[in-house]
């Protein structure tokens, strides 16, 4: 078998599953782990269960001395070291190695937050802006969790709107330290952590972080939130009052916080996709267990169909969540990989590549998120009232889920980006949208064809691979039709550039999943019959989403016989054979029971 970095022998442009085809050997999945990193996901999935699970209490208590012992027992197993340099004490992993352990270390929300927020924010921003001496003085102790780290960017006034923060910064006469003043809110680890990022606005206009210590005069943390979820984790304000900083703690260059505050966002958004996948799969296991003992009527309520149903319906989504998962990380690497000399250790060499993936990072994070929601929703209705005490493990998974909607840019503002990040690239003449848009304009005006002589009985998966070629014609027919209706106010239309995002969501989410599961039948692995009813299952759910997401943005940007013509082609590109997903439900709902979810 291929190692994962033959399998990802080219780089591919950001976007381009909406406008490009892929073979199944050209995405990284978690069937292409090498040994290293399996024993990587065993380290971690082992250290969350008999590590973590066990001390949920004392964790949920906020007990925050318990918090960072694990912390600490973290970085001796070296999954705190992974993305931080060899020089300083690290690994230097791949970033499918960093998704990995952020999947498989993801089985109780208030740890998960913890180690994300010092693994992620809390270390990327030195690991990619620091000094040698900062790097050299900060990076060993944080690997080890020997220092743990946060990172103070929102304020109450400032949340989504990151640039619009308050907290000021002015230099000493004698240039040897900045004072800080203002009020940071919802800090991540902010109760224990002994080191933060904190980003203000030196002499109240250029963005700028900083690096300041626990204990430096004038900093001082709030009291503790106490939250709807994720309440074993630490969330404080941060105050600075004159907080007195020495100038080699300012971190980056005057003025250029912003790169550090926007690039870190797209490594936390895969992070936080890979995450809730790990949190799913926990979280459906639950469901699998109490669906099997659970009786009533004589027999386990795995038995029935609509608890069938629900079980099927996660381990779909979950599927091709995790799918583009590691698509996304996977693409990231393999761009890495071509870094060379210098460039393979410049920040801004590393944030470039990194960055054409910003589309399919903030995807990850929106359908990850919602993913999770409706897997513990489904896992609490399966438990029935035992879901609602607080003694069973979905009750937490529940509340603990929500956050992840607003985490690392709320889905909303995710959603903006997924849409006006390709209308941009296009624009600039970056991804060849635009043209690929005049085409199928060009296209849907001719009559159909219902002609198909080729006989496609041997590929089970036929069917989905042309609802796939339909929903990403609807992608670019809907976006010439929104662009042609608005033109350069399209941003503005918030509605219909949400509606824009979920239809490419599915495009992407739908595709990876396809692609996943014919790999897994050309390589005749086990889960190949059952991944492919998942991909039924979810191709009939996508493909719902994305005719209805048309219909709404058409009967927005036309009206009359434009929008009578507009809503045919709608119908025509969603045209499809109804599945039947009772019996793919089934399908799926005896093998998750018979083996469990799939690792």
């Amino acid at each position: 078998m291929a190692t994962a970095t033959e399998i990802l022998h080219r780089t591919v442009p950001g976007g381009n599953f909406l406008i490009g085809e892929s073979a199944p050997d050209d995405i990284m999945s978690p069937e292409d782990f090498t040994e290293e990193q399996r024993q990587i996901a065993r380290t971690a999935s082992d250290f969350a269960r008999n590590e973590v699970l066990p001390a949920a209490e004392e964790i949920e208590a906020k007990h925050f001395e318990v918090t960072r012992a694990l912390l600490k027992k973290a970085g001796d197993l070296g999954l705190m070291a992974v993305d931080i340099p060899e020089a300083y004490g690290g690994l230097a992993m791949d970033k499918v190695t960093s998704a990995i352990v952020a999947d498989h270390l993801s089985q109780l929300g208030s740890f998960s937050v913890a180690f994300s927020a010092h693994v992620g924010i809390g270390t990327l921003p030195i690991v990619w802006y620091g000094t040698d001496a900062q790097k050299q003085k900060f990076l060993p102790k944080l690997a080890t969790g020997d220092c743990i780290g946060a990172y103070a960017l929102s304020e109450a006034t400032s949340g989504s709107d990151a640039m619009n923060i308050r907290a000021r910064a002015t230099l000493s006469p004698d240039g040897t330290h900045y004072l800080l003043n203002g009020e940071k809110m919802w800090i991540s680890n902010g109760g224990f952590a002994d080191l933060f990022t904190v980003f203000v606005k030196v002499d109240g206009e250029k963005f700028t972080a900083f690096l300041i210590e626990k204990g430096t005069p004038g900093l001082s943390i709030g009291a503790e939130e106490h939250k709807l979820g994720i309440r074993g984790s630490s969330t404080c304000p941060l105050v600075l009052s004159d907080c007195k900083v020495p100038v080699e703690n300012l971190l980056g260059e005057v003025g250029k916080g912003h790169h550090i505050a926007f690039n870190i966002l797209n490594i936390g958004r895969f992070k936080l996709g890979a995450a809730c996948v790990g949190s799913a799969r926990t979280v459906l296991g639950h469901a699998i267990g109490y669906a099997k003992q659970r009786q009533a009527f004589g027999k386990p309520i795995a038995s029935f169909g609509l608890i069938q149903q629900k079980l099927a319906d996660s381990a779909a989504q979950l599927f091709a969540v995790e799918s583009m998962a590691y698509r996304t990380v996977g693409m990231i690497d393999d761009a890495l990989a071509t870094l060379e000399g210098d460039a393979a250790e410049n920040a801004r060499d590393i944030q470039k590549r990194i960055e054409e993936y910003a589309v399919e990072c903030s995807i990850l994070k929106v359908w990850g998120s919602e993913m999770l929601d409706a897997v513990v929703d489904h896992a609490v209705q399966i438990y029935g009232g035992y879901g609602y005490v607080e003694e069973y493990p979905v009750e937490r998974a529940y509340r603990d889920s929500r956050i992840n909607r607003i985490f690392e840019g709320t889905n909303e503002i995710n959603r903006l980006i997924i849409t006006g990040w390709l209308m941009k690239r296009a624009m600039a003449g970056q991804l060849p949208l635009l043209a690929a848009i005049k085409k199928l304009m060009d296209e849907v005006l001719e009559p159909p064809s219902f002609e198909d002589d080729v006989d496609h009985s041997g590929d089970p998966l036929y069917a989905e691979a042309q609802m796939l070629v339909g929903a990403k014609k609807l992608a670019l027919f809907t976006a010439g039709a929104a662009s042609q209706k608005y033109m350069n106010a399209l941003a503005d239309q918030q509605e219909v550039m949400a509606d824009l995002a979920d239809i490419i969501i599915q495009v992407y989410a739908l595709e990876s999943a396809l692609l996943r599961a014919r790999k897994l039948r050309a390589r005749n692995l086990p889960l190949a019959d059952t991944a492919t009813a998942m991909v039924k299952l979810y191709a009939a759910k996508a493909m719902d989403i994305v005719e209805l997401a048309s219909r709404r943005i058409v009967a927005a940007v036309a009206e009359g016989d434009t929008q009578k013509v507009q809503l045919a082609i709608c119908r025509r590109l969603a045209r499809r054979i109804p599945e039947d997903v009772y019996a793919r439900s089934r399908d799926i709902a005896r093998h998750l029971v018979e083996y469990g979810v799939w690792t």
